[in-house]
């Protein structure tokens, strides 16, 4: 039977609207593939958002990586120039321990860094570059106390950063990093305070 033409209109226009439906509903669904139940988006899932957040690094551990790095360098310098200035053994020990420690810390935080891409610093800081040139211009018995004192004082700042760190960072492989660095620094710390005492340091409430 031959269809009139006004059907046959009607049902072409059907047909096309049926079809841009679905082409519109597919698009949809594409564009929100969770849309068909909560929970699954992780567009517009709340706890899949806190998720991703807490995996990306912010700005803040890159300013702890740079930071870390640095004082790494200044431990390294400041290692290198006491075992140029001092005769006490025990002040020597330290030294070179500071030396191959925060070498080796620094080479275990130099991925981080690129992974994060923060650049490795060309230098230590200023206030770390102040130190230095005020311990060159001491000796003797003079140098190895100033030198402990700022030991004391360094080594509980850094291990207060690296606690913090380890705690409240974002990026975990940061985070991790700053876990290990910080039972390093502990140690360091509890070794300066005992050298103090050994050496009969004041350290003045410090």
């Amino acid at each position: 039977m031959k269809i009139p033409p006004i059907y046959g209109k009607r049902t072409l226009a059907l047909a096309s609207a049926m079809l841009l439906c679905g082409s519109m509903s597919l698009a949809q669904m594409q564009r929100n593939p969770g849309a068909e139940g909560p929970g699954q988006n992780p567009t517009t899932d709340p706890q899949m958002n806190g998720m991703q957040a807490a995996g990306q690094a912010s700005p803040m551990d890159k300013m702890f990586v740079r930071k870390a790095m640095q004082g790494g360098m200044a431990q390294v310098q400041l290692g290198q120039l006491t075992l140029q200035k001092t005769d006490n053994d025990q002040v020597k020990q330290f030294a070179q321990r500071m030396i191959d420690d925060h070498t080796r810390m620094n080479d275990q935080m130099k991925p981080v860094a690129q992974q994060l891409g923060v650049d490795v610093p060309a230098q230590i800081s200023k206030k770390d570059r102040a130190t230095m040139a005020k311990l060159q211009a001491l000796s003797g018995a003079a140098y190895d106390q100033a030198y402990i004192k700022d030991m004391v004082k360094d080594h509980k700042q850094d291990l207060s950063d690296f606690q913090m760190e380890a705690s409240s960072g974002q990026d975990q492989t940061v985070k991790d990093a700053a876990s290990q660095g910080s039972k390093v620094i502990a140690q360091h710390l509890q070794l300066a305070q005992q050298m103090a005492k050994n050496q009969n340091v004041a350290m003045n409430g410090q």
